[in-house]
Parts: C-alpha cells; sequence; structure tokens
C-alpha cells in the first residue's frame, strides 16, 4: 500500500472514530474490522473482518429489538418484525456506513477497489456490522448503543415505510397503479467464489432508467436495486 493511500485511509479511520464518539483501545480489531476479506498479502491469509461481520449482525439484531420495543410499546408482533427486518437489512447498513464513511476507510484488494467496492452496499454492509462488533468487544453493548443508536434513528423512524421495508412490493404496486408492466430484474453479473459469490442484478420498469445494484444473493441484490430506484425517482 503507498504511503499516500495509507496516510487517506488513516485520515479515514481517524474520522470513523469521530463520527461514532468511540475510541478504541485497541486499534487492531477496527482495522480487521475494516479489512475486506479480498485482502491477501502473498500466500499468507490475513485477517479480514467475516467472523466480526457475524458477531456484528448478532448485536445489531439485540439492538434494534430493544428500540422497537420501547420506541413502539403498541406496536403488534408483526409490524415489530416488519420493522425489525427493514433496519437489520443490507440497506439500512450500507446507509449507516456511509454516515461513517466507511467506504473510505475499507481496506480492499486493488481489483475489488476498481470494481467500485468503496460504494458496494454489501460490502460497506459488512463493514458496518463488522465496526459494531469491534465496538462491541472493545467497549461493551452500553458503547455500541450510544455510538450506533443515532445513526439508527432515522431509520427507525422510516421503519414503517413500505418503500424500504419491502421495495419489490412496493415497485410492484407502484406499477400497477400507474399503469406499467410489472418491473423486470435482470443478472448483469455473477463474480467471486462459489461460497462467497456476489450478483449485480439490474431492475427495468417502463418509462424509468434502469439500476443496478449488487448483492450476496440474486434476492439481495433486487432488493437493493429495487430501493435504490424507488429513491433516485422519488417514487414514495
Amino acid at each position: 500500500m503507498s504511503a499516500r493511500l495509507q496516510n487517506t485511509r488513516h485520515v479515514a479511520i481517524e474520522a470513523v472514530q469521530d463520527k461514532l464518539g468511540y475510541r478504541f483501545s485497541d486499534k487492531q480489531l477496527l482495522e480487521v474490522a475494516l479489512t475486506h476479506a479480498s485482502v491477501a498479502e502473498g500466500a499468507r491469509r490475513i485477517a479480514d473482518n467475516e467472523r466480526l461481520e457475524f458477531l456484528g449482525d448478532r448485536v445489531l439484531g439485540l439492538m434494534i429489538a430493544e428500540a422497537l420495543m420501547n420506541n413502539f410499546p403498541e406496536a403488534e408482533e408483526g409490524e415489530l418484525s416488519r420493522r425489525f427486518h427493514a433496519l437489520v437489512s443490507r440497506e439500512a447498513c450500507a446507509d449507516v456506513a456511509r454516515q461513517l464513511g466507511l467506504g473510505e476507510a475499507v481496506r480492499l484488494a486493488a481489483g475489488e477497489t476498481k470494481s467500485g467496492g468503496r460504494s458496494n452496499p454489501t460490502i460497506l454492509g459488512d463493514a458496518c456490522e463488522a465496526v459494531m462488533a469491534a465496538v462491541y468487544v472493545d467497549g461493551g453493548y452500553d458503547a455500541v448503543v450510544k455510538s450506533f443508536a443515532p445513526l439508527w434513528s432515522q431509520l427507525l423512524l422510516d421503519s414503517g415505510n413500505a418503500s424500504r421495508s419491502n421495495p419489490k412490493s412496493f415497485l410492484q404496486e407502484w406499477a400497477v397503479a400507474n399503469a406499467k408492466k410489472p418491473p423486470a430484474y435482470n443478472l448483469i453479473e455473477r463474480r467471486g467464489p462459489d461460497h462467497a459469490p456476489v450478483f449485480t442484478m439490474e431492475v427495468v420498469i417502463d418509462g424509468l432508467q434502469p439500476q443496478s445494484a449488487t448483492g450476496k444473493s440474486r434476492q439481495e441484490a433486487e432488493k437493493t436495486a429495487a430501493l435504490a430506484l424507488i429513491e433516485r425517482e422519488q417514487l414514495n
């Protein structure tokens, strides 16, 4: 890694801590959380963020479940579940990652960087969960809530919005209401190893420019593309 790139990442990592309002005691934890699996040094595999992402997914689930119970005391289980799935989705995590500037801080292989990895919602979402886990390991659950709950506050308010919680259904209903054919989803690219594929899907709807997005599955990429189209065209 060049000295200029190292300095850029250092500035970005410091900015992440500033936005979190949290300073790591173990700086290596944050470094691992921001290291994508595509990175390798020669034949030796270095520590990446996949294990932290696994833990962060569970920590996020607890934080969101508690927030929903506290903020929507009259909501029934069905509504809580719909809101929960919207708030722990890859799109929500990628949104928070953008707030934190993780795209500039994440460490990627050169090929992943060239293919737009720093703006890839899957990479951003995974990094967000990994950073959450790193805060949990370094400072405990209370530190996670203090750092991350404010970043999810607007998403919490929007979680009842069908366009965010189920964008494919919303787009389908919008098309019917506007006398258009149902949205079509096309596979643009499948790349990566069999155990960790990345799909690029495109959503096409009459009268609108197509919108593409990536995901770990076709379904995830379709959902992300639908949401991006809804937000781009301000359909909600």
